[in-house]
């Protein structure tokens, strides 16, 4: 019977590149001089800290920037509130979302329960989810529509087998 899993994984190796080139920017470009703006990461969150809300925002765009060019999915990124820092600075926290929530879980099962497609089941499976059809053909109309429709999450399609 073929399966396959959806998964919503992060690619941690371009996350890194990529606030390794913000932060390299961040330290060239003279709007962001003398404003001691950084990006650290971490395994679960991105921390931006500037002087200012407004290079805060500006050190986020070239964020997003340097994860759009490494094809990092910016779905996976929870932006948190600017805050205040010590010595009135600012600072925002951005979760990394990797893996599909339970809540998300239900709504991927639902949708792909609604597609109407005989044959067709699924399971949540820990972080990811096992779709497996009786012909090929139904588990890529599965795909299809799962990449049709926007769930708030990057959905990627993997370990398909016949």
């Amino acid at each position: 019977m073929p399966t396959f899993d959806i998964v919503s994984e992060v690619d941690m190796q371009e996350v890194r590149n990529a606030v390794d080139q913000a932060n390299r920017e961040a330290a060239t470009r003279f709007d962001f001089k003398n404003t001691d703006s950084a990006i650290e990461l971490s395994d679960t969150e991105l921390v931006l800290r500037s002087s200012t809300e407004d290079r805060l925002r500006a050190l986020h765009q070239v964020l997003q920037e340097k994860l759009v060019k490494r094809q990092v999915s910016l779905k996976a990124f929870e932006d948190g509130k600017i805050e205040e820092a010590q010595k009135g600075t600012s600072r925002q926290k951005i979760a990394i979302r990797a893996g599909i929530s339970s809540e998300h879980a239900k709504r991927l099962n639902k949708f792909i329960k609604d597609l109407g497609l005989k044959g067709v089941s699924s399971q949540t499976q820990g972080d990811q989810l096992r779709v497996s059809a009786k012909k090929r053909d139904d588990l890529q109309e599965v795909i299809g529509a799962c990449k049709a429709e926007d769930f708030g999450i990057p959905l990627q399609f993997n370990n398909f087998r016949d």
